[in-house]
């Protein structure tokens, strides 16, 4: 299939699950057993297996969001499952001591949740829902650390990932066509534009979503892929920024940025100016977006980029309440630092020093606060390997941009999806300069 036919098809199932939500567990189960028999199939010979885990991980918001996932974390565990078969066929490299040290720190905390967490709490849902994003961020690490990739297929991983969110993007269209109905007598996070979920989390794929079709008009020079990009970039900002949730589009602008510069470094002076011609277009795109959007919203999206209420007056708290709860978490850590509170604690613990249950938004505050000490050991690891790994090999345009993707997403909406810890494995693949392998020169078609 080319790329417009794979665009369509996901547009068509977004259309289909809004006018059949039952449709979508079907669907998923059918995606599920197709993936899982793909990989078995070719033996994990081409990445199989991080191409179905991209899939199901660009996938989860939009299949959770429509009630088909068995449990909240299926998603997470369909990422470490598929990684896990692949290991199997491909193993790991010898070099990924440091993440099986990471994946055993996080245990013991689950030892003193066992001790320290009410009985009426459901240990496994607590345990899971805090301890399955770190897990999927260890396993995609194992799995990705040191892998030989060629180009042709990281961009095969990176088109699976984004296919699902095109997906979302259409049920978003058809669920909310005219923002005119969901507005707006505030400036909050807007569950209406959000397709009744989670802005937060829709805000984070919609962003990724721009991204990836941001990065593909510098990779590939097709002009009727560039279009599709165009068309695509243009709508996935466009639902991001009506979330009215600003961390997916703070983080997509960063990852853009970041992703241009490293691209740019890398090019000849010929191949320079030519990308600041699409760097002008660029701006120029944003420009429109930011100013349809702010018509559309009436100048509310205005005010909520400037910190201000629907009056204009300017907020207190730009954190809205983040600050409060990193502040309590770290307190945890104060009062427990060598062990923590233990998996899932630090909810309860919020509530008994600052009178709110609200679950954690920031993944390294947690880490602390639950691990206490060996936490702290997990942190250092998952920053100081990837530094070292880059400054052995910088052959990896998107590794900058992956690893500000990961860091940015957990400090404003911690590991609650799989996307961030999967995105940080991609950052440590090692992919082939196929000019110096002419086995994998060939260009896979309609990429």
């Amino acid at each position: 299939m080319s790329y417009l036919q794979f665009v369509l098809l996901h547009v068509l199932i977004g259309f289909v699950i809004y006018f059949q939500r039952s449709s979508a567990s079907i669907l998923l189960l059918a995606t599920w057993v197709g993936l899982f028999f793909w990989i078995i199939l070719k033996n994990n010979r081409n990445n199989e297996a991080l191409m179905a885990a991209a899939y199901i991980a660009g996938a989860e918001v939009f299949y959770r969001m429509n009630g088909a996932m068995i449990f909240y974390e299926t998603g997470k565990y369909s990422v470490i499952l598929f990684l896990l078969i692949g290991m199997f066929y491909k193993g790991t490299s010898s070099k990924t001591v440091p993440f099986w040290i990471y994946l055993l720190v996080l245990f013991p905390g689950v030892v003193v949740a066992s001790f320290t967490l009410d009985y009426d709490v459901v240990f496994r849902k607590a345990v899971a829902f805090n301890l399955s994003g770190p897990v999927c961020l260890g396993v995609s690490a194992l799995y990705c650390y040191y892998k030989k990739i060629t180009f042709d297929h990281f961009n095969y991983v990176l088109l699976m990932l984004l296919l699902p969110l095109v997906a979302n993007l259409s049920y978003l269209f058809f669920y909310t066509p005219s923002i005119g109905e969901a507005l707006m007598t505030g400036t909050n996070s807007n569950y209406a534009t959000s397709g009744g979920y989670g802005p937060n989390q829709i805000s984070a794929v919609m962003g990724l979503g721009a991204f990836l079709v941001c990065t593909r008009l510098f990779v590939f020079k097709d002009r009727v892929m560039n279009l599709i990009d165009i068309i695509l970039l243009a709508l996935f900002s466009y639902r991001a920024i009506i979330t009215f949730s600003r961390g997916g589009v703070l983080t997509a602008i960063i990852c853009i940025a970041t992703f241009i510069f490293i691209f740019y470094q890398k090019q000849n002076n010929i191949q320079k100016s030519s990308l600041a011609k699409k760097l002008i277009f660029l701006l120029l795109s944003a420009v429109v977006i930011w100013s349809f959007t702010a018509i559309k919203t009436e100048g509310l999206i205005t005010y909520r980029y400037t910190n201000r209420n629907a009056a204009g007056e300017l907020k207190s708290d730009i954190t809205t309440g983040r600050a409060e709860l990193i502040e309590t978490e770290l307190l945890a850590f104060y009062d427990s630092p060598i062990i923590g509170v233990g998996v899932g604690k630090a909810k309860k613990f919020r509530s008994e020093e600052a009178g709110t249950e609200t679950a954690s938004h920031n993944e390294i505050s947690r880490l602390l606060s639950e691990h206490g000490m060996l936490g702290l050991a997990a942190l250092i690891i998952l920053v100081s390997v990837p530094i070292v790994f880059w400054t052995k090999f910088k052959n990896n345009y998107y590794f900058l941009a992956f690893m500000a993707f990961w860091f940015l997403t957990i400090n404003h909406s911690a590991m609650r999806i799989a996307l961030p810890g999967f995105i940080y494995g991609l950052a440590l693949l090692y992919i082939v300069d196929e000019k110096k392998d002419p086995v994998h020169r060939k260009r896979l078609a309609n990429q």
